[in-house]
């Protein structure tokens, strides 16, 4: 696959590192290097380990769904894909300003940096 601008006609927020573009669900890198490094937000529904991670992954897919609602944002495709089953693309999305929104979700406390050596505890 070549890295790219991808157009969406709808940007919706599965979660809040997951969005889906025209029906593909893809994963927010945040300026990350792939599977080196990225965001990850606690996990929604049956997923979640705890009640409080269930809790946080809503406010977290709140906050991204607010920054999806920005006019002239541009998601751009790595040129890699996840390595779960469904393959999802790892993008980064800009706001017309050109902050990275998987960033901006970092410093304000909404994600926090993926490693692939540990999992994050969103439970403690």
């Amino acid at each position: 696959m070549i890295a790219g601008l991808i157009l969406c006609a709808t940007l919706t927020a599965v979660d809040g590192d997951t969005v889906k573009c025209d029906g593909q669900n893809m994963r927010l890198l945040g300026e990350g290097v792939p599977f080196v490094s990225g965001i990850d937000t606690p996990e929604i529904g049956s997923h979640a380990k705890c009640p409080k991670e269930r809790k946080l992954a809503l406010i977290a897919k709140g906050r991204l769904k607010e920054l999806l609602a920005e006019k002239g944002l541009r998601v751009i495709f790595s040129g890699e894909v996840d390595r779960t089953p469904s393959h999802r693309p790892l993008v980064n999305i800009y706001r017309p300003n050109g902050e990275e929104i998987g960033k901006k979700l970092l410093r304000e406390g909404f994600a926090r940096t993926c490693s692939q050596r540990r999992r994050n505890d969103w439970c403690d």
